[in-house]
């Protein structure tokens, strides 16, 4: 129990604090393609270019810098694009900042990783806390190669931090290196182009309280008629007044529609975003508001009635319901999703899978308890070694994403989602949990006793089981170890105390006795206390 971690303690995941819907936009004329195109083209060569000056500041940024960045977009666009152009860029390079110092975290873990196995001998085991040395002396060279790579990297990447670089690719670098890999791509030089180009283009609009319909730059009015706000240059292609494009294309909000109609009829902010599918040759328009944080239940008021334990996987979601004493009730429940194909396919799996989820705890009016996974620090090489399979399974864990669609899609089903610290669920539920869950007519699999584990750490108990009562004829009959104790019960988990007296219980102990106890028939079993006496013959005449 020494080498064990400390677990945190369950609590209430918070809600969402914002909405996005998108709709198509159908039955563009050739006009309005050409249009999009040139804006989008238009004002994406100015986020690069401005995107450039950001990453050129660096630590140096100032309100002054901004400003004159600004002033120079106005002139080939509006002030609003310009608003929304250098808006853009500052939270770019700030993601670019916080992915750098993550990086710089994973190559401190790596060199520490590293430089604790090469001060071991080869061949040492390691323990639970630490890994051991190197299994051969060809691969504690390789090592100590890979060391030196490691920390020449570090080296670039804090002096990089300390001078304020980043380094950001507008599109995307995993397509820019699909470039260099068109053939496993599937895909032409041109059709990467088109890709390409589309990625670049820049078509977004911060809200604005106040305005008309929250928007002046792209507006989208209550019955769907689109308008954008052309940039300067492009003024001779607009078809309405005060310079702007009007779409034949009306668009229809079918999720959320109603939440989206009222803020643009109270003319309350609302961002919209245009961006172009190339394989699919379709046009969207994205909707956005923040909302106000949602208030979160308290724990206690979660855990009434019990909740649904969650195991993820990474095909499956393991469930099963436990009630408030944390004893599981029914039978499990698995909800099937497929990870592989496109990254569209990846993302309407697991949002199905969760959809069978909630619809399953809404019916019951229970929470969902699950594990609050992070595997950013828990996939490299150095920790792992030659785990590939390991490395692989956690990797294709979409953690991240199903928690933030979890909980977003719980706030609308008024859900309450309660995270647990993942440590030892999967170890210790199939330890006290799988064989006394299986039967001949159900097998309990390790997810469903995690997804036990899960339940009963949420609801604030122990994952271990109450001792099993004695056998028959061993001190006493089976049942009176199979009711269980509240958590803060002392001695819950101690064997019965041996209290003496009538083992009925139908005479306290240190009550007197009104008939003493009468010796054994032999010898053997006579008391120690008895002391036998042999008295002279009576004679008689």
């Amino acid at each position: 129990m020494a080498d064990l971690r400390s677990i945190d303690p369950p609590f209430v995941a918070p809600g969402p604090c914002g909405v996005a819907i998108r709709t198509s936009l159908g039955r563009l004329t050739s006009e309005d393609d050409k249009v999009l195109r040139l804006v989008g083209a238009h004002l994406g060569s100015l986020a690069s270019k401005d995107l450039g000056r950001r990453c050129a500041d660096g630590l140096e940024h100032s309100t002054d810098t901004w400003a004159q960045r600004k002033r120079a977009l106005t002139q080939e666009s509006s002030s609003r694009w310009a608003g929304s152009i250098t808006k853009a860029s500052h939270d770019q390079w700030a993601l670019a900042r916080r992915a750098q110092l993550a990086h710089i975290h994973g190559l401190e873990a790596g060199i520490r990783t590293i430089a604790h196995r090469l001060s071991l001998p080869v061949g040492q085991k390691g323990t639970k806390r630490a890994p051991g040395g190197y299994r051969s002396a060809q691969e504690r060279f390789a090592k100590t190669r890979r060391l030196h790579v490691l920390q020449d990297r570090l080296t670039t990447e804090r002096a990089d931090r300390e001078a304020g670089r980043v380094r950001v690719t507008r599109g995307g670098r995993r397509l820019l290196n699909t470039r260099h890999n068109l053939v496993e791509a599937q895909l032409t030089a041109e059709q990467w182009r088109r890709r390409w180009e589309a990625e670049r283009w820049f078509l977004a609009a911060d809200g604005e309280s106040g305005k008309r319909f929250g928007n002046e730059t792209i507006r989208v009015t209550p019955d769907g008629e689109v308008s954008i706000k052309l940039p300067a240059p492009l003024a001779y292609l607009a078809n309405s007044n005060h310079g702007r494009y009007v779409l034949a294309s009306r668009v229809v909000f079918r999720h959320r529609g109603d939440e989206w109609a009222d803020r643009v009829g109270a003319n309350r902010a609302v961002a919209y975003r245009i961006h172009h599918d190339v394989p699919r040759g379709r046009w969207y328009v994205t909707a956005s508001w923040t909302t106000p944080p949602a208030l979160t239940v308290p724990l206690a008021h979660a855990r009434t009635g019990g909740l649904i334990g969650v195991d993820t996987n990474t095909d499956h979601l393991a469930a099963w319901r436990l009630d408030e004493h944390g004893n599981p009730v029914g039978r499990p429940r698995c909800f099937f999703y497929d990870l592989s194909g496109s990254a569209n396919h990846r993302d309407a799996q697991v949002r199905h899978a969760l959809t069978r989820l909630l619809h399953w705890a809404a019916r019951r009016n229970l929470s969902i308890a699950v594990e609050d996974l992070d595997f950013t620090a828990e996939k490299t090489r150095e920790k792992h070694g030659r785990r590939k399979r390991f490395r692989k399974l956690i990797s294709g864990m979409p953690v991240a994403r199903l928690r933030a669609r979890l909980v977003s899609m719980a706030a609308e089903l008024g859900i309450t989602v309660v995270a647990v610290d993942p440590a030892y669920t999967s170890r210790w539920g199939a330890e006290h949990w799988q064989k006394p869950l299986t039967s001949k007519t159900r097998k309990t699999t390790r997810h469903d006793s995690a997804a036990v584990a899960i339940g009963r750490r949420a609801l604030g108990h122990r994952i271990r089981r109450r001792t099993a009562p004695p056998h028959d004829d061993q001190s006493d009959r089976r049942g009176h170890r199979t009711a269980q104790a509240g958590h803060g019960t002392r001695g819950r988990e101690e064997p019965r105390p041996r209290i003496p007296g009538p083992r009925t219980g139908c005479m306290p102990p240190d009550a007197e006795r009104t008939r003493a106890t009468s010796a054994s028939t032999t010898v053997r079993d006579a008391p120690d206390m008895q002391v036998w006496v042999q008295d002279s013959l009576l004679l008689t005449d």
